[in-house]
């Protein structure tokens, strides 16, 4: 009479030892791992790709602002300061909407500072985005001018037409045409576009926090522009962006280069002092950059391949 054989039992799996973390970009294809393993992925857009938003979008928002200054009033339209203030401020809106997921939405160098200050910018791509925004708002500048330059009543008078729109203070500052005298003096101009800024700045961290209405940021970056540059036009027609200034200076005559370093020297501090107080006072770190997805987000995946004896 046949025994009966007992079942084998089937060994249990057990899983081997843990491995280091393995750091793999997106895109690359996983390979077959039978240990544990922790991968670190990193994602968001390259810098190239965020370099030419910050281009497109200064770009735009130059185009915008000095272009309204410069030819609504020349046609007739009406080129006065709500005109242009809704011009940056419209410009900035709709460039944040269709750039701000790549890039972030910067536009501007005291943004960029105000943000790497907040812990919200990495510190190495100040200087390309400053790069990128200086470009875009000179290739801007630089197309207003050539077309100035085509019409025959500013023939041999184009300097003198485009510095209507360069950031000045004193002399030059846009109320000294009105009062037939001196306009808001050096103090006056720096603690106008210091204040101005750090406010436009700071709304531009609140807005854009994690823990904020996203959907609703550009539009509050966008009014808070617009408010900002109605304030600062009579003083110093309202710079509050370096690149904007720097654009309109290199086609304006030659004052405008010698008083340009208050226009970067006001606006990156009063960055600088938005970026401390959002860093001292928000109730947690973030690691984001405004409108756009994380530089570098680190996500750690933790996957278990499990080697099964088969059974006998």
């Amino acid at each position: 009479m046949p025994q009966d054989t007992p079942d084998t039992p089937t060994p249990t799996p057990t899983p081997t030892p843990a491995t280091a973390p393995v750091h793999v970009n997106v895109g690359e294809v996983f390979a077959t791992y039978e240990d544990p393993v922790e991968m670190v992925v990193t994602t968001g857009p390259g810098l190239v790709a965020r370099l030419g938003a910050e281009a497109f979008g200064t770009f735009f928002l130059v185009l915008a602002g000095l272009g309204v200054a410069l030819y609504a009033g020349v046609t007739g339209v009406g080129g006065g300061p709500v005109a242009v203030a809704l011009a940056f401020g419209i410009a900035v809106l709709a460039s944040a909407v269709a750039g701000g997921h790549v890039s972030g939405g910067h536009f501007n160098p005291a943004v960029t500072f105000g943000a790497a200050v907040a812990g919200r910018t990495p510190w190495r791509d100040v200087l390309p985005y400053w790069l990128a925004q200086l470009v875009g708002g000179a290739f801007a500048s630089g197309l207003l001018f050539v077309a100035a330059a085509s019409l025959p009543a500013l023939a041999g008078k184009e300097r003198a037409f485009f510095s209507s729109v360069a950031n000045g203070f004193g002399a030059h500052s846009p109320i000294a045409a009105q009062t037939g005298g001196e306009g808001f003096g050096l103090l006056g101009a720096l603690l106008i576009e210091l204040v101005v800024t750090a406010v436009f700045v700071g709304v531009i961290l609140g807005a854009t926090d994690r823990r904020s209405a996203h959907q609703q940021a550009p539009f509050a970056i966008g009014l808070t522009l617009a408010i900002g540059i109605l304030i600062a036009i009579p003083v110093t027609n309202a710079a509050l962006n370096p690149a904007r200034a720097t654009a309109a200076a290199i086609f304006s005559e030659s004052w405008a280069f010698t008083q340009l370093w208050l226009f970067w020297v006001a606006p990156l501090a009063g960055a600088g002092i938005a970026g401390l107080v959002y860093r001292a006072f928000a109730a947690e770190p973030v690691r984001d950059d405004l409108l756009g997805e994380p530089d570098i987000e680190e996500i750690v995946v933790t996957e278990e391949h499990v080697v099964e004896t088969p059974s006998s």
